[in-house]
């Protein structure tokens, strides 16, 4: 078994430039979110063709995690980065210039796919550090993603309100033009932990979920607790556009500026996973979620209530995150990139699993039944943590 890397250096620099690059490739996956009237508007899309822009990007990053992110363990990291780079460059031209709407369905799942840069990049830096720094690193990764994350919205929306959706995706590929050369140029070399080739890397992945009964548990754990986060979010913006709220789109997206406290989140909850230990901390995360989701529920309509719920959820959530992905990413230090990548499918499953039944919970109890759905799930992940050993 190959041992972490931890004996090359992870400056200051280089986890900057991985937290930034994090950041700017994990925001690709919402960039089309905002700008789906302006797409619809050009090409005369009906609303479930529409759908299908996200969907894809979400289907191709999901693709990713199980067919692209164990090649991290058997090729040289920075060649895997560099080759997703290039292609996230290409599939972000393509979608700028697309002439028509397949064209632009198939640019929107290699973005999903290329987006996999940032699951290279978060096991890379764990395997960079020893065990006792992986909490403060990964907090750190996390603030970038989260940052990337809300943030991605509010950008895409003024780009593209400003100077129309195609010079989104022009923004977007620039940016990972940038980045693609900073990490080609400052990424230190990895040796590649096993020399398995591709389809019996995709066997081994698998197999290793079977085979670990701890990685179980912390992936139906983060399953479910992200599960209770779309809840939220795919029913938050359908919420305050009727009574009493009444707000349009744009005041819509400012809850995304509230939700930066999961930015807190990510970074506090490095520190604290080595003095309570994963289990704990992620408890007490469940416990804050929980709570949040009960005072919007209990003070329904109020605009205080639900913007101290969102700082509660996204704070309590992101730290849930980073505790589990240290204890995922201590499981076998071989084989980080293909654990890695059976942790965040389950997790993107949960998410799309939230969306569909918040959806479904608003349509037929309207924000109580939201608030209901998103405990439930809360109370499943805190039973699968409370299975894991530590």
């Amino acid at each position: 078994m190959a041992k972490p890397e931890h004996n090359q250096s992870l400056s200051r620099f280089i986890l900057l430039l991985m937290t930034t690059a994090i950041a700017a490739t994990a925001a690709n996956l919402y960039y089309s979110q905002p700008i789906l009237p302006l797409i619809a508007s050009e090409f005369n899309l009906s609303n479930s063709q529409l759908g299908s822009i996200p969907a894809l990007t979400q289907i191709g990053y999901a693709f990713a995690l199980l067919f692209i992110s164990p090649l991290g363990d058997s090729i040289t990291r920075r060649r895997l980065i560099s080759l997703l780079s290039c292609l996230l460059v290409f599939a972000c031209g393509t979608a700028m210039l697309a002439p028509n709407y397949s064209l632009l369905l198939i640019s929107v799942f290699l973005i999903g796919v290329s987006a996999n840069i940032t699951q290279q990049l978060i096991p890379f830096a764990a395997s960079l550090v020893s065990a006792d720094q992986k909490g403060a690193t990964l907090g750190t990764l996390m603030m970038g993603l989260t940052i990337g994350i809300l943030l991605s919205r509010t950008l895409s929306g003024f780009v593209g309100e400003q100077f129309g959706w195609r010079n989104v995706f022009l923004m977007s590929a620039l940016l990972a033009a940038l980045f693609g050369v900073l990490l080609r140029i400052f990424l230190p070399s990895n040796k590649p932990s096993t020399n398995l080739r591709y389809l019996a890397l995709i066997k081994s992945t698998l197999a290793l979920f079977t085979k670990h009964k701890s990685l179980q548990h912390f992936t139906l754990s983060g399953a479910f607790w992200f599960a209770s986060f779309n809840v939220l979010w795919a029913t938050l913006a359908i919420y305050v556009s009727d009574e009493p709220f009444n707000y349009n789109a744009q005041q819509a997206g400012l809850f995304g500026v509230i939700a930066l406290a999961g930015v807190i989140g990510a970074k506090s909850s490095g520190k604290w996973v080595n003095k309570l230990g994963s289990k704990t901390l992620i408890m007490i995360a469940l416990a804050l979620a929980a709570i949040g989701f009960a005072i919007t529920g209990l003070f329904n309509g109020s605009l205080a209530s639900l913007i101290v719920g969102i700082i509660l959820i996204d704070f309590a959530i992101f730290s849930a995150q980073v505790a589990n992905q240290v204890r995922v990413f201590s499981i076998d230090p071989s084989a980080q990139s293909r654990i890695n990548g059976i942790y965040m499918l389950g997790y993107y499953i949960g998410g799309a699993v939230g969306s569909m039944v918040g959806v479904k919970a608003f349509a037929l109890y309207q924000w109580p039944g939201v608030v209901v759905v998103s405990i439930i799930f809360i109370l499943l992940s805190a039973v699968f943590n409370s299975l894991a050993k530590k």
